[in-house]
């Protein structure tokens, strides 16, 4: 359910030194662009156990001024990437199994994620963290569910995002959670990033990003952006972009982490979730429009994604005032 906008979600980013300072930066860019009904979605508090000059994993220092009890104040506390995983502070553990306690949501960001299954908050639950640490988290956690190859996973209260930009596709997730796929994709235009991705999307561990050929698709995921209601096919989009069927859908997949269908599927049903949101079209309209072609259809697909049926998520997210 959206939070509601009497007052902004209070989120607190605990940075343990040495923190990672991109972590840091992403809640508090992209929450401080959330606006709803011309008042900010959310407040973001940095906190640390220690306030002043904290130590980054990149040799540079920053400052944070509030200690741990912003966790108190938060509704969301997020866990940023540190480097001090291995012998994490048990201050940070002690605000974290609180803030579970409490009923708050609880996040972490790449291998914060450590210290959530270090406070126990992840025994018997699925979660993720940075490819390259999937191993050694198993091993040192073993009542975990890890999740080695997705970009973020949900299990109740308790949210986890693998590497650096995956924190990105993290906090649109929660916005969208809070206030819906349209703000969310509003957010992430203005931040120039991806629109929100499903988190079971695959990390990109071993795929080179493509070569600078000049051959990006960019251009042709923008053509297909405006054609979402038009029949498309491979074929159209291999046309457009001047390639093969074949290079289309293995450099497509190189860029996006997804086929060419799934990609277009993916982009249909967020249209028919903003449609819902800002429009009163009718449910057969707004599946035409997005390109799901008929409201059994957009029915199965959102319920299958959100598992709400399109009126329950209109009811639900709706940013309309009643009639």
């Amino acid at each position: 359910m959206p939070v509601a906008a009497r007052r902004p979600h209070r989120v607190a980013v605990i940075g343990a030194q040495p923190v990672s300072m991109f972590n840091l930066a992403v809640p508090d860019m992209l929450f401080a662009k959330v606006e709803v009904d011309g008042r900010p979605g959310y407040e973001v508090e940095l906190c640390t156990p220690e306030p002043g000059v904290v130590g980054t994993s990149g040799g540079a220092d920053v400052v944070i001024r509030s200690g741990l009890e912003a966790v108190e104040r938060a509704d969301t506390v997020i866990v940023a990437g540190t480097g001090s995983s291995a012998d994490p502070d048990p201050r940070v553990l002690a605000a974290l199994r609180g803030a579970a306690a409490a009923g708050k949501r609880v996040a972490s960001i790449c291998s914060g994620a450590f210290l959530l299954a270090e406070a126990g908050l992840l025994d018997g639950r699925r979660a993720t963290t940075y490819w390259t640490y999937t191993r050694a988290f198993a091993d040192r956690y073993p009542a975990v569910d890890v999740q080695p190859d997705v970009l973020y996973v949900q299990d109740g209260q308790l949210l986890t995002s693998s590497g650096y930009a995956a924190g990105i596709d993290l906090c649109l997730h929660i916005i969208r959670t809070d206030y819906g796929a349209a703000v969310a994709n509003s957010v992430a235009r203005h931040a120039l990033v991806a629109p929100v991705r499903p988190g079971g999307q695959a990390q990109f561990t071993e795929t080179p990003l493509p070569a600078e050929t000049g051959t990006s698709f960019a251009e042709t995921r923008a053509w297909a952006m405006t054609r979402l209601d038009q029949p498309l096919t491979l074929t159209d989009l291999a046309r457009h972009a001047a390639v093969s069927v074949r290079t289309l859908t293995r450099r497509f997949h190189a860029e996006t982490g997804l086929s060419p269908l799934q990609w277009l599927l993916h982009q249909r049903v967020e249209r028919a979730r903003e449609l819902l949101e800002t429009t009163r079209m009718p449910v057969d309209q707004v599946a035409r429009a997005s390109g799901l072609g008929t409201a059994d259809s957009l029915r199965q697909h959102l319920l299958r994604r959100v598992g709400l049926t399109p009126s329950d998520y209109r009811s639900a997210f709706s940013r309309l005032t009643a009639a």
